[in-house]
């Protein structure tokens, strides 16, 4: 796959992902909007193979970031906050156990 169209994959990515993360925020989905093509935009002139790569390692990194670690939070009363985690944020809890398995 040519550099062109590894940006350009990364750059609908992010912004399909952008949409899951911030769904029902409207503020928050176009302040990412925004720094997404801003960011874009700001090298789109860039040449330089190694610095291309080094950017699309750099937003693929962001895009992870967002994908796993960012939750909604919804301002329910003067301190409060409601979170509203994604379904795929939910993992199993697996307990603890104080005696290792042996490797056989």
């Amino acid at each position: 796959m040519g550099q062109a169209a590894k940006v350009l994959q990364l750059f609908k990515t992010l912004h399909r992902t952008r949409q899951q993360v911030f769904k029902n925020d409207a503020r928050a989905l176009e302040a990412a909007r925004i720094k997404i093509n801003e960011e874009f935009k700001s090298n789109k002139s860039e040449t330089s193979p190694k610095k291309i790569e080094q950017l699309i390692k750099i937003g693929s990194d962001v895009e992870l970031l967002l994908r796993t670690s960012v939750i909604q939070g919804i301002h329910t009363d003067h301190n409060t906050l409601k979170l509203v985690p994604r379904k795929d944020l939910l993992i199993e809890n697996v307990p603890y156990c104080d005696t290792p398995t042996q490797k056989k």
